[in-house]
């Protein structure tokens, strides 16, 4: 990493980027949410640092789903568990997890991964060649619970370099004149791509659209710490920028996002197989999980179901040849 990007995301300490964060902490999440939350500290204790919401329940502001929450743990080794569990927290991290509790007449549920503080900081950082962290924690998320103020900024600080490093690794791949719903349309279609989720363009620029004051907010505050020169081209709104990168800057920035797309296809494919052992009904959720993002059903013989391995290999390379995913 240059050393400017890493000057840049030490200075983030005191960036406004984190204060305009920090005012971002909702008190109107449905009441399943907080119930959740409340139910996995009781579960992991002490050794949870803070716990965040994102994904389509908080966007919507429901409960109804499947709530996306992330725990943040001190270390791993703290996390009650077998060996085993303990060794596969620390690979491939994050490791996800299925909680369903009840509340009053009705049951709440959510997916829950949980990492560790290091591998948070890490991969919501420009350390990370991969987007999995910080292109999530770029968009909008809730910080539920921070053990206290200290951590709180950690936590808001690590979500301001995942915006630092999402806009950084976007800019060269976009034309030099752009607003913030193309920077973030196109970031978010390419950080799709490099996983097994073939949102379409449409579904891409309405997520966009549903958050633009958001994403037009981070973008405006984060533009003094990236490590390119942009200037205002219009006062808006919308605000209008224009860059000016290199070519070669631009060459190799393509070229990165390249990589991260032959590169992400084989990590969610070992998530997958890593959320068999981890997550209840396993194979249940990775069935949902791959009919959710590509809208085909994928359905299992009674032979195959007996090799679920196998099944999951035969299915994943049926729904690539269907164009399931790309």
């Amino acid at each position: 990493m240059p050393k400017s990007s890493r000057k840049r995301d030490s200075a983030l300490h005191c960036s406004p980027l984190i204060a305009l964060l920090a005012q971002h902490r909702s008190g109107l999440l449905a009441p399943g949410v907080h119930a959740l939350a409340d139910a996995l500290r009781v579960r992991f204790g002490e050794a949870v640092a803070a716990i965040l919401v994102y994904g389509s329940c908080f966007r919507t502001g429901t409960d109804e789903g499947l709530v996306d929450l992330y725990v943040v743990v001190d270390r791993y080794r703290n996390l009650p568990g077998t060996l085993f569990l303990r060794l596969l927290y620390r690979i491939l991290p994050p490791t996800v997890f299925y909680l369903e509790i009840p509340l009053g007449n009705r049951r709440v549920r959510a997916k829950y991964a949980v990492i560790s503080q290091a591998d948070f900081r890490r991969g919501t950082s420009s350390r990370w060649f991969h987007s999995y962290l910080w292109a999530r924690f770029a968009q909008p998320s809730n910080l539920l619970y921070a053990r206290d103020e200290e951590i709180a900024q950690q936590i808001h600080a690590a979500r301001s370099r995942a915006i630092v490093t999402f806009v950084t690794r976007v800019l060269p791949v976009i034309p030099a004149a752009f607003d913030a719903e193309l920077l973030w349309r196109e970031g978010l279609s390419r950080t799709y791509r490099t996983e097994l989720r073939p949102e379409r363009l449409g579904a891409v620029a309405r997520l966009v659209q549903d958050n633009l004051g958001y994403y037009e907010q981070v973008t405006r505050t984060a533009m003094s710490s990236i490590p390119f020169d942009i200037r205002v081209r219009e006062e808006g709104p919308p605000m209008r920028y224009e860059s000016a990168i290199p070519e070669r800057v631009r060459f190799w920035g393509g070229l990165a996002w390249s990589l991260r797309k032959a590169l992400g296809k084989t990590l969610n494919v070992l998530r997958l197989l890593k959320g068999l052992m981890t997550f209840q009904g396993g194979m249940d959720y990775v069935l949902w999980k791959i009919e959710r993002h590509s809208g085909m059903r994928p359905v299992l013989s009674p032979r195959l179901q007996r090799h679920r391995w196998l099944a999951l290999g035969l299915m994943l390379w049926k729904l690539y040849r269907k164009g399931g995913y790309r």
